[in-house]
């Protein structure tokens, strides 16, 4: 269960998971591709993809009706872990963020809007040497979870990670890798955009020399343009 952390060098970093940590881009689009064919009903995986990170009801919503969403929330969730797992990919920089944090003896957490189950087969398969899984929360709800382990940075792809960070009173840093981009990420209110993970280092140290993270949520480093 989520529990307070002893105050580390570094602080707990949260990061979300899909078009964050991991690209599931071909992964999702398989699972809608697999879903289409079974129910005779045509998707434009294209949208799908461009929308990944809402949660899946509501982009199940868009192509069937409302009564058959329970239903084919729970297909698509039967039909993930053999089609969607295998065909995942760890975004450029994944695994050095993680390291990054953890070497200079912080702890991390993914935070994800993925059910649990497919939140910690994702980590699992890629390898993700992460402290923490919290699965199933979207947007302003992941504050919660980010609160009770006491993230100081959430690092996420989509606007609703930036509602995420806001709630949990943490720095926001927005990273260009999913549909949003800097000057997106940085209008709705990012505190910090990176192009990618492989920037996330560089960011941390710059804020670790500056204090960010011992006098408040200010961002440290330079924002990409």
């Amino acid at each position: 269960m989520p529990h307070h952390l002893s105050p580390a060098p570094v602080p707990v970093v949260g990061f979300d998971l899909d078009m964050t940590l991991a690209d599931t881009r071909t992964a999702i689009g398989a699972v809608y591709e697999a879903l289409s064919a079974e129910t005779g009903v045509p998707i434009d995986l294209g949208a799908v993809v461009s929308r990944i990170g809402i949660p899946l009801e509501d982009e199940l919503i868009h192509w069937y009706p409302a009564a058959e969403v329970p239903a084919m929330t729970a297909r698509y969730r039967e039909l993930y872990p053999g089609i969607a797992i295998p065909a995942t990919v760890a975004l450029p920089g994944a695994a050095e963020a993680i390291a990054a944090v953890r070497d200079r003896g912080g702890r991390t957490i993914v935070v994800s809007g993925k059910n649990q189950a497919d939140t910690e087969r994702t980590v699992a398969y890629l390898n993700l040497p992460v402290d923490e899984v919290v699965g199933g929360v979207f947007g302003a709800d992941k504050g919660g979870a980010l609160r009770a382990f006491g993230v100081r940075a959430y690092v996420g792809d989509h606007t609703g990670d930036v509602d995420a960070a806001r709630a949990a009173s943490a720095t926001s840093v927005g990273v260009e890798t999913g549909p949003f981009d800097a000057a997106a990420l940085t209008a709705y209110g990012a505190d910090v955009v990176l192009p990618d993970l492989l920037a996330f280092p560089g960011w941390l140290d710059a804020g670790l020399a500056d204090g960010v993270f011992t006098t408040g949520f200010t961002t440290g480093g330079t924002p990409a343009a």
